[in-house]
């Protein structure tokens, strides 16, 4: 039994996406409802796909083209129980059964393994292209332990390139045109080299015009250019012997944008930036970012900077109590309109390598396969996606640049005169420059800036990944009732880079000012404080796993069979990585890396960097903190081991019942550093779930009825969720519980019409007891709570009463404002406009009331002078909420899907075909929190298609259209951080696409 057909054992069985015509038992092919053929693999010999006792769909490439299936997104339109959507650092989430990559970061897996020709793919690019050339696409649907890659929770996608065919000449080509102005071809060559060796070349090229209009500056975005092409090998020298290799680019450089909008119900206060009770299309306040904190005048007066309150000088860029940038603007409510200063860039790659040598012995056959990975991804985009109003710092710019031309001493226009000069090269009035995210970490202080009449803010991703993987399969063939599998794999990943920046015209500010005061202070040359701009850092990561695994089948009699198997999996994660803001002096004129030697030209440690713990390590890791430099050396291991065990019974040919239990594992990983530093857990542990399932599979009427049952329950635990915690995501575990069913039917009312109906219903539950704080309410639905935005760091902590009193801890952070205020704070100025609490508005759903304060200072007199107000509690993360009971994020409750095809014949051989295609997804959450603002609503799509077939299917001519009603469809969710202003990011489905399509076959 060759390698192929083992792999088919787990993944060819239920699916309405290839409805099968009706044939003979003995047959071991069927023929889809599209005129393609699916391989049916049973575990020990070909056999039809009704008999597989596995819950997977198989599209086939004529499935694929039919049902307009062009890209991964789109299968979520036709298959139960999955939905896939953007995620907000260039990633994607492909959920099945409510299981999907809710985990955030360089170090997490995959719930959904990705597999081309059955091997794992790492860091893949393979859901930004389109399909093309392939011999299918399948979709197993449900935790695999035993054979697949490095294990996974909810499922695999395999994606299956047609293979070169031997002693065959063929070719065939497409060409597409469609609105905005997209162009799209493809093609395949197939070359026969001789009788044993045979060359397949195929490809494709998308170019269009952004789907987003930019009313600000009057351009789309988020347009497509790319290609993809495929070479592959496959050479026979004898019956038993068979030799593939593969070669596969993909390259893409464009405006595409990574989130689609961000929505917002706005909050006046500015403690928290947005509320909790709706999303609407306004924009955020401003004074609640970190940019807004650090340079307004509350903060700079702490720092002794003027400020305009001690001062006749005005260093600030506003005030916390004052309008913010976003006030007044507005926020268009089309999804595919924006208003942005920044014109987003999109580039990645993808080289694939991949050798495969079955070899068949005659009672074993023996398969070696190793598959070489290079990504390559860089990607920006308007960080706020607003334009602000820069006239808000006119006072401090104007300063600046008198300080700068001397106009207060010799002294402060040597160290704020090249500030001036990087970041206001024509004065205040002229264009502000903004640093670069690059890697220096110089910025515009070392000449790398970007340069514009308006205040921009936008963020970087980029990350580089090289990965190989090697695997080898023995499966037998014997005479008996008794066969097995027994392989192994190893897989090495190694990410050199992966970095998250985010930057703004403030932060440079911030940056040079306090930076050239805090060397003026200290006696040193004029500097700057680096880098100036907010970096997550990935330096290295390095990942090995092996598994070993192995299945026996064993045959009681001709209708009851047993399928066993058991994994051993081991997976060791190795991190170097950092995060820096504003972390270490850095003099003027530097050459090299900032990043990378913040000791540089004999400076110590900044003595006035933004952290208040400067030179702390960070709790229980393997490193310190230099400033704001939060840096760690970590390593974690995980093993487990995992299988299946399947009894399928046949109670006639053509009806199947088959009851499994399986057990799913992904390894856990490490959280990254944060700054400024919180205590959060420095890793999160693997997921498990133990999944069972009973299904049915049937056929009736000689093929004019198909129908496939399938009902699971899932024992979760350690479900890994991600939040953002002081600007970076942080993964912690919970437990639950998942149900559900699935119907999958095929309906042939006569040979020509094709019917395809499917539906799904889910539902998640949160187990335990999980006590977390929630990013958009940090007062936890407390009436007797303040939640505290900090004015040193912009990121939020809440204090609360012991005992119940609203009156008593609103007197207390009353009492902390008036000693702040009045300098009995030991380091902070007094004067520094802190302001007592102010009361949400009422809709705003939020119960507390809110203050611009200091943590710190909270924290530390908590215990003392709160005893007087009835007793304080403080809480550095927020208070937290039970989350028991709540569901799982995109895990939509019901899902329907419903197509219709029928077939024209004339009687020139031609045909004509038209279809439809519905689908509907329900209601789910983007979130574990819940809530209305958190509620992604059902929506429904429509696609149809008429094609034209010539004689022979030599050529065809089709016109098409998807998204018939042109639905802003939103898939997905993704909140920020408090010192962002806890907006809420969106990813919705493209907008009505139409066009026509031609091509020919040879």
């Amino acid at each position: 039994m060759k390698f192929k057909a083992l792999i088919g054992t787990s993944i060819l069985a239920m699916t309405v996406a290839t409805p099968a015509y009706a044939q003979d038992a003995a047959d071991e092919v069927e023929r889809d409802a599209f005129g393609g053929e699916i391989v049916v693999t049973a575990q020990r010999q070909s056999e039809r796909l009704q008999d597989v006792p596995i819950a997977v769909s198989a599209f086939s490439t004529e499935a694929l083209e039919a049902q307009q299936i062009k890209t991964p997104s789109d299968l979520q339109l036709t298959l139960p129980n999955v939905t896939f959507t953007k995620t907000n650092f260039t990633g994607a989430s492909f959920t099945i059964r409510g299981i999907g990559d809710l985990c955030v970061g360089a170090t997490c897996d995959s719930a959904t393994a990705i597999h081309l020709n059955g091997s794992p793919l790492f860091a893949t690019r393979l859901f930004e292209t389109e399909f093309f050339d392939l011999e299918r696409v399948e979709v197993l649907r449900g935790p695999q332990g035993t054979l697949f890659g490095r294990n996974a929770t909810s499922g695999v996608v395999n994606v299956i390139t047609a293979k070169p065919k031997l002693g065959v000449f063929e070719a065939a080509a497409e060409a597409e045109y469609g609105n905005y102005n997209s162009i799209k071809g493809k093609g395949m060559i197939n070359i026969p080299l001789g009788d044993t060796l045979g060359l397949r070349v195929a490809g494709i090229y998308l170019n269009r015009d952004g789907y987003t209009k930019n009313t600000f500056l009057n351009t789309r975005i988020d347009d497509r250019d790319l290609y993809s092409v495929r070479g592959s090998l496959r050479w026979e020298p004898t019956d038993d012997t068979t030799i593939d290799f593969l070669a596969s680019y993909f390259h893409e450089r464009d405006k595409r944008t990574r989130i689609q909008k961000q929505q917002c119900q706005r909050d006046p206060t500015g403690i928290l930036g947005c509320l909790n009770t709706r999303r609407d299309n306004s924009p955020f306040n401003g004074n609640a970012t970190f940019t807004a904190a650090l340079t307004s005048r509350e903060f700079l007066g702490i720092r002794g900077i003027p400020n305009g309150i001690n001062s006749p000088l005005d260093f600030s860029l506003g005030s916390l109590y004052g309008p913010d940038v976003y006030a007044g603007t507005t926020i268009p409510s089309d999804p595919r309109v924006v208003n942005t200063a920044y014109t987003p860039s999109y580039f990645t790659s993808e080289l694939t390598l991949r050798g495969e040598i079955e070899h068949n012995f005659g009672p074993v056959s023996l398969a070696v396969s190793g598959q070489y990975q290079k990504v390559k991804l860089d990607a920006s985009q308007d960080y706020n996606s607003n334009v602000g109003n820069r006239a808000l710092y006119g006072t401090g710019l104007a300063n600046l640049q008198a300080a700068a031309s001397g106009a207060f001493g010799p002294g402060l226009q040597a160290y704020l005169g090249p500030v001036a000069a990087a970041i206001i090269p024509n004065g205040p009035a002229g264009v502000l420059c903004t640093s670069q995210a690059e890697e220096s970490g110089l910025g515009g202080f070392g000449g790398n800036s970007i340069c514009s009449d308006q205040s921009l803010q936008f963020d970087r991703s980029n990350s580089y990944t090289s990965s190989w993987s090697a695997e080898a399969i023995l499966s037998s063939d014997l005479d008996g009732p008794f066969n097995f599998l027994v392989g192994g794999i190893y897989a090495d990943s190694h990410l050199t880079e992966n970095s998250y920046y985010v930057n703004a015209f403030p932060i440079d500010y911030l940056t040079g000012v306090l930076g050239a005061f805090t060397a003026l202070g200290g006696g040193l040359p004029p500097s700057f404080l680096g880098t100036p701009f907010f970096r997550n850092h990935t330096d290295d990561l390095k990942i090995r796993s092996y598994g070993i695994f192995g299945e026996a089948y064993f045959e009681v009699n001709d209708r009851l069979k047993l399928t066993a198997g058991l994994r051993y999996n081991n997976d060791k994660k190795e991190v170097i990585a950092r995060s820096t803001l504003a972390s270490f002096l850095v003099p003027f004129g530097q050459t090299g890396s900032a990043f990378d030697s913040p000791t540089a030209a004999g400076f110590d440690a900044d003595p006035g960097s933004l952290c208040t713990t400067p030179g702390s390590a960070i709790p229980g890791a393997i490193g310190s903190v230099v400033g704001c430099e939060a840096f760690q050396v970590r390593n974690v291991g995980f093993n487990k081991m995992t299988g299946r065990a399947v009894l399928d019974y046949k109670v006639t040919e053509d009806n199947l019942v088959y009851i499994s239990y399986s057990r799913g594992y992904k390894s856990g990983g490490i959280n990254p550093p944060l700054q400024p530093i919180f205590a959060v857990p420095e890793t999160f542990a693997p997921e498990q779930v133990d999944a069972f399932e009973i299904g049915s599979k049937n056929s009736f009427g000689n093929g004019a009825l198909q129908l496939n049952l399938t009902a699971f329950y899932y024992k979760y635990k350690s479900l890994q969720l991600s939040k953002i915690v002081a600007r970076t995501a942080v993964n912690d575990n919970v437990d639950a519980d998942i149900y559900g069913v699935e119907a999958e039917a095929i309906v042939r009312p006569d040979p020509n019409m094709v019917i395809n109906l499917g539906f799904s219903y889910l539902h998640t539950k949160v187990t335990e007891d999980k006590f977390t704080s929630n990013p958009r309410d940090f007062g936890g639905g407390r009436a007797d709570a303040v939640i505290i935005k900090d004015i040193t760091n912009a990121a939020n902590c809440a204090v609360a009463s012991t005992s119940g009193s609203v009156a008593g801890v609103n007197g207390y952070v009353n009492q902390i404002q008036t000693l702040i205020n009045g300098g009995a704070i030991p380091g902070v100025v007094a004067g520094a406009g802190l302001q007592p609490t102010t009361a949400f508005p009422a809709d705003g759903g939020i119960a507390s009331t809110g203050a611009f304060s200091i943590c710190s200072v909270m924290e530390a007199t908590a215990g003392t002078v709160g005893q007087a107000f009835g007793g304080i509690e403080y809480f550095s993360a927020g208070i937290p909420v039970n989350i028991k009971g709540n569901q799982l994020p995109q895990a939509p409750n019901y899902k329907f899907s419903a197509g219709v095809q029928y077939t024209i014949d004339f009687d020139n051989d031609m045909s004509l075909v038209p279809r439809l295609d519905l689908a509907y997804t329900g209601e789910s959450y983007g979130s574990i929190f819940n809530g209305n603002v958190n509620r992604i609503k059902g929506y429904a799509q429509v696609n149809a298609q008429l094609q034209l077939n010539g004689p022979d299917d030599k050529w065809y001519v089709k016109g098409f259209i998807q998204n018939v009603f042109d639905a802003n469809s939103v898939t997905g969710l993704y909140i920020t951080d408090q010192s962002s202003g806890n907006y809420t990011n969106i990813f919705t489905l493209e907008p009505r696409r139409y066009g026509i399509a031609a091509g020919v076959r040879f």
